[in-house]
């Protein structure tokens, strides 16, 4: 029997009656509650990774994702892109050049990734550990324009408004505030999602830079150099292996990004502060 989500496609959320309490007050109530779908990307009609991934904006995920796992260089060489939905979840069928997918089927295959898994796709360690992009850039950034965006941010997160369950990358200019903005489940799914909006649309990846509503871990750092994105901001902490990659990369990276606070962990010089410090 097909799931009834299908009467309409997959949706980002369902509507669940439950049981409230606050103390000693009691409701019965409806509640919106974050979906979690199974995504598989098929490169070459060859099933490569199953992402758990909220059911949105998917063909810009599979082409983030594909990018910033090295699996394409450019998106000129995702050929086409073709979202499918099935009973026991979503297949986004993607075809590449042949030598890119000779690459990929080199990789290994048939591989599962949680909803925060950020080495999915990675059989070996070398894979997993992969050589990172440099970024250079002078691109300023002020404390200001941060403070606002991260102020901001929250009017932007629709899905999560109704959820408080999913993850935000949102893509700042200086002196323009919060452009675009995507969400996930998964916080590596909605910085694949951002960057694959980004992509289609050809921003300019020097003009601004990247705000997530999660901790920094080393993969959101190597995602975010992989294109040239040379300052990332979190609204929790950064890794170790995430600072250190972010140092050796160049990219500026910023933790505990909250209102008017701040903790800047690698090359400071783009983030501007009224003390000139």
């Amino acid at each position: 029997m097909e799931s009834p989500l299908l009467e309409l496609g997959w949706s980002s959320y369902q509507q669940f009656t439950v049981d409230r309490w606050k103390g000693e007050l009691y409701e019965r109530k409806e509640d919106f509650i974050a979906e979690e779908v199974p995504v598989s990307l098929i490169y070459n009609k060859m099933p490569h990774v199953v992402m758990l991934a909220t059911p949105t904006n998917l063909e810009e995920f599979a082409l983030g994702f594909s990018i910033t796992e090295g699996i394409i260089k450019n998106p000129q060489e995702l050929l086409s892109t073709r979202v499918y939905n099935r009973s026991n979840g979503i297949e986004v069928q993607l075809t590449i050049p042949e030598d890119r997918f000779k690459y990929l089927s080199d990789k290994g295959r048939n591989l599962t990734g949680r909803t925060g898994c950020g080495l999915c796709g990675a059989s070996t360690l070398k894979q997993a550990i992969r050589q990172p992009h440099s970024v250079n850039g002078e691109l300023k950034v002020s404390a200001e324009d941060l403070a606002s965006a991260l102020t901001d941010i929250s009017n932007h997160q629709k899905l999560n408004h109704f959820t408080g369950a999913v993850h935000a990358a949102a893509w700042v200019v200086p002196g323009q505030g919060i452009s675009d903005i995507r969400e996930d489940v998964g916080r590596h799914n909605a910085l694949d999602k951002l960057i694959g909006c980004l992509l289609r649309t050809n921003k300019d990846l020097s003009s601004g830079f990247i705000i997530i509503t999660s901790r920094a871990s080393y993969e959101m750092v190597q995602k975010a150099t992989w294109v040239g994105i040379t300052l990332l901001a979190a609204i929790s902490a950064p890794t170790g292996l995430a600072i250190r990659l972010a140092n050796e990369t160049g990219l500026t990276l910023i933790g505990f990004a909250r209102d008017d606070q701040h903790v800047i962990y690698t090359h400071p010089q783009r983030l501007t502060h009224n003390n000139n410090r």
